[in-house]
């Protein structure tokens, strides 16, 4: 139960609960983990019940992972909801198999789950809201890890105080307090609470921000998680107004399909492919409202640009731009005398894709493939390891699968897993001296020599 925030001012008699949205005979489901944030919620909630008029329920995912370790954790919630006197909603749920189902990380796999499972029981009726134990130092992380995977203003308004569903919301009542505080009030009010030992393993990004970036941060600012979280609320607002300005434009500036000769406009038959035009004289001659609307035309199409992708767009519109650019493995764009037209098509992922580099030890951020790859070297010799390539399949590729014997062609791979063309094309496989070592969701097997490094997926933002 260590603290692992810099020391900063607390509060050891109370905790600030956002009431905003808490109603009288609001049925409220806190949601607890057993970790120090939700245990503090669910007993700040419990205070504050009967002032309020709440009717209380505590919410429990077993995610199916870490073992004996989260087995413990459910006893854990399951004693502290009959000592408080609370119904208890259980979910038990298999997290490994639903991130290979569904081609997810770990990661998202559960936060997908849980979620998907809050909106059940808001669904279903079962209660009014569910409220989480988000922090401000959990919306300090985040921010600054949108931040450093480029994220636009829609990525840094970070944790939303309210999300709004069809039925019901799902609340975050601590976003204005620190980690630390809610560790003091604990200990004041003599309660305990479970450790997840996976929150001190550097390999993942967000533990390296949380136990060793912002307390660097902290040293040049002590503030800095305040800041960061008031950077979300600004961003928040940000993005507020220009939905609404888009809302009211967007309508008039974005034409389906193709322009044809004799006017009017041809949609594309093919069930793979989508297209929007822009006149390119009725864009919005503001650079901000320009790159907002370009933007947005993107992700009518299901893509979201980054930051070259738009600026690519940009140009294309200026006097002399290119005529043609491919923005993503499914994603052109098109000028013509006087449009700019987006093409969205699974076919075009047949297009050869990047290959990147991937230093051992060492980091990679692949766009193009959507995925962050961490090499971590497993067999410390003291000589230089030679990097890897993520790249995509070639002609005459095979690799030996786990279980299975000797060496297969890709395609065979492929078809097991019932891949149309388009995706076979792009599936995103790793190369190192010669031999493909790693394919994202295939296991392979264990080469002869032990590999001196292995090959982390981790978790990437929607940005």
């Amino acid at each position: 139960m260590g603290e692992t925030q810099p020391k900063i001012e607390r509060m050891a008699i109370t905790l600030h609960l956002d009431r905003a949205h808490l109603r009288p005979g609001m049925r409220l489901a806190a949601a607890v983990s057993g970790g120090a944030d939700s245990v503090a919620l669910l007993r700040a909630l419990v205070q504050a019940a009967p002032e309020i008029g709440l009717v209380l329920s505590v919410v429990h995912v077993h995610h199916g992972i870490r073992g004996i370790e989260a087995d413990a954790d459910a006893v854990f919630v399951e004693a502290l909801a009959a000592r408080l006197t609370l119904p208890l909603h259980r979910k038990n749920v298999d997290t490994p198999a639903t991130a290979r189902t569904r081609k997810e990380t770990l990661e998202e796999a559960a936060r997908n789950l849980r979620y998907d499972w809050f909106r059940a029981l808001l669904s279903d009726g079962v209660v009014d809201a569910v409220a989480t134990a988000h922090t401000l130092d959990d919306q300090a992380e985040t921010v600054l890890h949108k931040l450093l995977r480029g994220a636009w203003t829609e990525g840094l308004g970070g944790i939303h105080p309210v999300i709004v569903c069809p039925k019901g919301a799902i609340l975050r009542p601590f976003l204005s307090v620190h980690r630390a505080e809610i560790e003091d009030w604990l200990r004041s009010q003599g309660q305990d609470w479970r450790e997840d030992s996976t929150n001190q393993d550097t390999a993942f990004t967000r533990n390296r921000i949380r136990h060793e970036l912002l307390p660097q941060l902290a040293m040049f600012n002590p503030q800095i998680y305040t800041q960061l979280a008031n950077l979300a609320t600004i961003a928040r607002d940000e993005e507020a107004y220009w939905n609404t300005e888009l809302n009211q434009i967007l309508p008039s500036l974005l034409l389906p399909g193709r322009a044809v000769r004799g006017g009017g406009r041809a949609a594309s038959t093919h069930p793979e492919e989508a297209s929007l035009g822009m006149e390119i004289e009725r864009l919005p001659l503001q650079l901000a409202k320009r790159r907002r609307v370009i933007r947005a035309a993107a992700r009518q199409l299901g893509v979201n640009l980054n930051f070259d992708q738009t600026e690519k767009l940009l140009a294309m519109c200026e006097p002399g731009g290119s005529r043609r650019e491919t923005l993503t493995a499914e994603l052109q764009a098109e000028r013509t005398p006087r449009e700019l037209r987006l093409v969205r098509s699974t076919l075009l992922s047949l297009v050869k894709l990047p290959e990147y580099t991937l230093p051992i030890p060492g980091e990679l951020q692949a766009e193009d493939y959507g995925l962050s790859l961490k090499a971590v070297v497993s067999v410390n010799g003291g000589k230089a390891i030679p990097p890897a390539t993520l790249r995509s399949p070639r002609p005459g590729d095979r690799v030996e699968l786990r279980h299975s014997r000797g060496p297969k062609a890709l395609k065979e791979v492929f078809s097991r897993l019932h891949m149309d063309p388009a995706q076979r094309a792009s599936w995103p496989i790793v190369e190192w001296q010669g031999k493909i070592v790693w394919m994202k969701d295939v296991p392979l097997a264990e080469p002869e020599e032990p590999l001196p490094f292995e090959i982390r997926e981790q978790e990437v933002e929607n940005v």
